[in-house]
């Protein structure tokens, strides 16, 4: 058994590295390599990016590309580009567009890992014939009686888990993820000792078809006619001011609102079918009951007869929570205390912790 945990010799055993470009996908290439393994890069190009965006602090850019070619070439790897753009734009950016025109608050970087990237990846792997695929995502994957359960990573600054929680349980079982139980600053140690051109690259930050964060223009761009003025109301119903375009808004936002009152006002509600928003005072944001719909759960139902952890935001901490599983698939969450913004179209990420870390039990996505 290798380290991988697969019962062949490292150098019979094949392994697909989805490289973005970046120091975590490329160190994992080189820490693949010097281990030994039969190592094939793929980088994905997902979108046609223009200067603004190739210059910006995204992932999968056209810099990205180049940077994971010449990281590829530096290992002496085999390297390849698929051209996925199509459907990204189906997958991605098609739902990102509809998501936010229905007033919700989309994670596009979910929507990628569950289509493009682990399900069009996983099958190219496949047909490559792959034993595993290898990934630089902050999680930690640990196998028992033949079956991958995923964990928090062991740095919670870097802990990516809220963003894979539509992995479905095939997919776990044959990714690896070799960072989960590393610190930031350790991959970028072993990136400098294997003298990667992208050692010292800093992280993307921004969504990778998004420029400088500017979500309206990229709507606008799809959507021309989505900028349409509406009211603002109070919690009462009373009209007490004209929005310029409910993409502009999002649940517990303050800025851009542009109505005095005698306390701040934040966005409570948008109501897409009239191109309505509510506002209100920063109490009226907090829920401590709401809806998920499209579960995927990794774990079995009886796991949720107790109460569990769950995240509501990729930034927010955990909140203790009562999960009611309902038919088809949904679930009614009952938090124990209540939380500000949450928001629909985002997700709502189950965890539980146990003797090896916090472990991700799936999740669903948030509907009111």
């Amino acid at each position: 058994m290798n380290s991988l945990g697969i019962n062949k010799s490292k150098k019979d055993t094949k392994v697909v590295v989805a490289m973005s470009g970046g120091v975590d996908s490329s160190t994992v290439a080189g820490m693949m390599k010097k281990d030994g393994y039969n190592v094939i890069g793929i980088t994905l190009k997902l979108y046609d990016d223009g200067k603004d965006v190739a210059e910006s602090k995204q992932c999968c850019s056209g810099q990205d590309i180049m940077d994971a070619k010449r990281v590829a070439q530096k290992l002496n790897i085999e390297h390849k580009i698929l051209y996925y753009q199509n459907k990204f734009k189906q997958g991605v950016i098609d739902n990102f567009v509809n998501s936010y025109l229905k007033g919700e608050t989309p994670i596009p970087c979910v929507q990628c890992n569950q289509t493009v990237k682990f399900k069009d990846m996983f099958e190219v792997s496949k047909e490559l014939k792959a034993d595993a695929m290898i990934t630089g995502h902050y999680v930690k994957s640990i196998t028992s009686k033949n079956e991958t359960s995923m964990y928090q990573a062991i740095d919670e600054t870097r802990d990516q888990s809220y963003f894979l929680f539509n992995t479905t349980k095939e997919q776990l079982n044959y990714l690896r993820f070799p960072l989960g139980n590393m610190l930031k600053k350790e991959t970028r140690e072993i990136a400098n000792k294997l003298k990667l051109n992208v050692a010292d690259k800093p992280d993307s930050q921004d969504i990778c078809f998004v420029p400088n964060g500017d979500y309206a223009s990229v709507i606008q761009k799809f959507k021309p006619a989505s900028l349409k003025k509406g009211n603002i109301k109070d919690l009462k119903g009373n009209v007490i001011g004209v929005h310029n375009g409910i993409i502009n808004f999002t649940i517990g936002q303050r800025k851009g609102i542009k109505i005095s009152d005698t306390n701040p006002l934040y966005v409570i509600k948008i109501n897409s079918d009239k191109n309505e928003i509510i506002v209100g005072p920063r109490k009226a944001l907090g829920k401590k009951i709401f809806l998920l719909e499209n579960l995927n759960l990794l774990v079995d139902k009886k796991d949720f007869k107790e109460d569990i952890l769950v995240k509501v935001r990729s930034t927010g901490k955990l909140l203790k929570a009562k999960i009611n599983l309902e038919e088809q698939n949904k679930a009614k969450v009952n938090l124990n205390i209540s939380e500000d913004g949450i928001s629909p179209g985002q997700a709502c990420v189950f965890y539980k912790k146990d003797n090896f870390g916090t472990k991700v039990l799936g999740g669903g996505w948030i509907k009111d």
